[in-house]
């Protein structure tokens, strides 16, 4: 189903009310090689959306465990790949990439936990390089060409936030509702969210719209081409020494169903359901290796109504 604008702009307000997200540690350590050929990756679409996100990547010490979790959760399906003696997995839904699954070992000296990495999408790796560093951002993973992907490269945001970005050679995925089993929203929680938002701003010439919120936070809504790319969210008070962090949601059908699913396959709920004012709900998961990522329930009659 096709996404319009007037779906964004009710996804928006929706998002604006739900996604204050309690505070969750993402590790730091992210990636390891560049990835070999990807056939899913080498399809080609003829669109490009700066500052869309447009690959959510997992990076775990146990590839089969997740593999199992994920798929046993979402259905997904994995094609497996070797990266410079590294395993690696795409996870797809009927042919069309969903995620990909990095194995990295984590030193056993070292306390960390599987995460997931948000890549948003960009004309030129080399130069947001150079502009976020001058801004405050650290590099992480210096820009390097992935064979039938791209070039890319990770970063850390000036408040501490993990994030990557993408320059697709096969252009980026066309702005349509996801269906259930894909990711359908990120969300970025910080101290500072304005601050932190015009860094993310300049990156990639969004729009930001300051949404009020009954509980006093700030809810910061970027967009671009307009459509709602992402949300930027106070930290909860009582989190404030919490590192800042993007959170990715995957839309489901049965936001109760799929919890207690997720704690059936060994995965645990961090924020129990709860609905928002439109009668979708949210929660907040993690996988068995402690990579947080959210469940969204977005009803087919909002989008019909949204449509119509």
């Amino acid at each position: 189903m096709k996404k319009t604008k007037q779906t964004h702009q009710l996804l928006a307000r929706v998002l604006a009310q739900v996604l204050f997200v309690s505070g969750l540690l993402l590790a730091t350590s992210l990636m390891a090689g560049p990835l070999q050929q990807s056939e899913l990756a080498s399809i080609g679409f003829q669109e490009h959306h700066v500052g869309k996100v447009i690959l959510v990547q997992l990076v775990t010490p146990n590839l089969p465990l997740a593999k199992r979790f994920y798929g046993g959760l979402f259905g997904w399906q994995f094609r497996d790949l070797k990266l410079e003696g590294e395993d690696y997995a795409e996870a797809s839904m009927n042919g069309q990439l969903v995620a990909g699954l990095i194995h990295k070992p984590f030193p056993i000296n070292e306390t960390r936990q599987s995460s997931w990495l948000s890549f948003i999408a960009v004309h030129d790796v080399d130069s947001i390089q150079k502009l976020a560093t001058a801004l405050g951002a650290k590099t992480l993973l210096e820009p390097h060409t992935i064979a039938n992907r791209g070039r890319e490269a990770v970063f850390l945001d000036p408040q501490g936030a993990v994030f990557g970005v993408l320059g697709s050679t096969s252009g980026d995925p066309p702005d349509e509702l996801a269906d259930p089993g894909e990711w359908i929203w990120s969300s970025l929680s910080t101290t500072d969210p304005e601050l932190i938002a015009g860094f993310y701003q300049t990156l990639f010439k969004y729009e930001v719209f300051d949404l009020p919120s009954d509980q006093g936070v700030k809810h910061l809504i970027l967009t671009s081409d307009g459509y709602a790319r992402t949300s930027v969210n106070s930290l909860p008070t009582s989190r404030l020494n919490t590192r800042a962090h993007w959170l990715n949601y995957v839309r489901v059908v049965d936001v109760d169903a799929m919890s207690a699913k997720t704690v059936s396959l060994g995965g645990h709920v961090l924020v129990e359901p709860r609905v928002d004012r439109h009668g979708g709900k949210v929660a907040i998961v993690s996988d068995p290796l402690g990579a947080p990522f959210g469940l969204f329930e977005w009803p087919e009659t909002q989008d019909q109504g949204a449509a119509q």
